[in-house]
């Protein structure tokens, strides 16, 4: 249990996908002027990292490993997503087509998102078993919505207030970032 733990407040925190590793950086930026884009997105983000760190693993450990083709990562785990991404985007087609226009481009974009493929990659390097792996996707999801609603929260504030010129629209969206960052970067020691 106590392992569960870490990876949770790890992948939330000090380890957050998008606030301390950079990745996923497109979606971030492109669907958090609106908290309900964002709400979207992060729950189709931790829809497809969840799923794509479970069936990564069997993919490595029943396919690659014995057949001895570990160096297949890679391509075998961007197939996977792009599999899990399309299967997200005709849902969302059907089931809420105002959402799925909303997200627009950056629905698809999900299939190249980093974060999606780093989360998948860090389980296997880091050894974790099957439960382990799947619960350490779907917490780096949760670490990745939440960065998104707070920023887009903080957009739509911003949108709101009465900025510099220099500053207002996506310069400013950049420095709150930023400093959302540096933020993130205060739990470094934490575990």
């Amino acid at each position: 249990m106590n392992t569960y733990f870490v990876i949770l407040v790890s992948s939330l925190l000090m380890n957050n996908f998008v606030m301390n590793k950079f990745l996923g950086i497109c979606p971030f930026l492109g669907v958090s002027k609106r908290f309900e884009t964002a709400t979207g997105m992060g729950m189709a983000v931790t829809f497809v990292m969840t799923l794509a760190s479970f069936v990564t693993w069997l993919v490595n450990e029943f396919l690659l490993i014995p057949f001895k083709l570990q160096y297949m990562q890679t391509i075998a785990y961007i197939l996977v997503i792009a599999v899990l991404v399309q299967i997200v985007e005709m849902a969302l087609k059907k089931v809420s087509p105002s959402l799925y226009q909303a997200l627009g481009v950056y629905l698809p974009l999900i299939t190249t998102n980093c974060a999606v493929l780093g989360v998948a990659i860090l389980n296997t390097d880091s050894g974790y078993n099957l439960p382990e792996s799947t619960f350490n996707g779907f917490c780096a999801a949760l670490g990745f919505t939440m960065s998104l609603l707070l920023f887009a929260a903080i957009r739509e504030k911003l949108a709101l207030a009465k900025m510099p010129k220099w500053m207002d629209g996506f310069p400013g969206a950049l420095i709150t970032a930023g400093l959302m960052a540096v933020a993130f970067q205060g739990f470094g020691g934490l575990i």
